[in-house]
């Protein structure tokens, strides 16, 4: 008798842990949702405009390179589209805001944690080469 009590009393409580967690997944989501329909309210598209040519703006796929020889290579966007993706920064980031404007083989110093950095703009292109 007191095996089928332990037994029920763990399966309730087993019970209990996943209704409480899933509740609390699913508020993460409600927020999420919330946020995200706020968001589109304000949303705006930013079409390619051809004076943007061979300046680095919104949208624009960057190639850089420092004095190490390291390169990088991303693209520009809104906070809310760096989500899942390696290959993308914010606009609101320090090195998007040091790389706007720029142009090919101008250099942008960009402030770090361990002090200013420097790199080198070595391609600017606003469509994706597909692979």
């Amino acid at each position: 008798m007191s095996f089928r009590f332990g037994f029920a009393f763990l399966v309730h409580r087993y019970t209990w842990i996943l209704y409480t967690y899933n509740k609390r997944i699913l508020r993460e989501i409600d927020r999420r949702v919330r946020y995200l329909r706020k968001r589109l309210e304000i949303l705006r598209v930013v079409d390619y405009n051809p004076q943007q040519d061979g300046k680095v703006f919104f949208g624009a796929w960057v190639d850089i390179e420092n004095d190490d020889g390291g390169t990088l290579s991303f693209r520009i966007v809104g906070p809310d589209e760096i989500y899942g993706r390696k290959d993308y920064i914010s606009i609101d980031s320090p090195m998007a805001r040091a790389l706007l404007k720029k142009e090919v083989d101008d250099e942008a110093i960009v402030t770090t944690p361990e002090g200013p950095k420097v790199w080198y703009v070595n391609t600017i292109r606003y469509q994706q080469d597909e692979l």
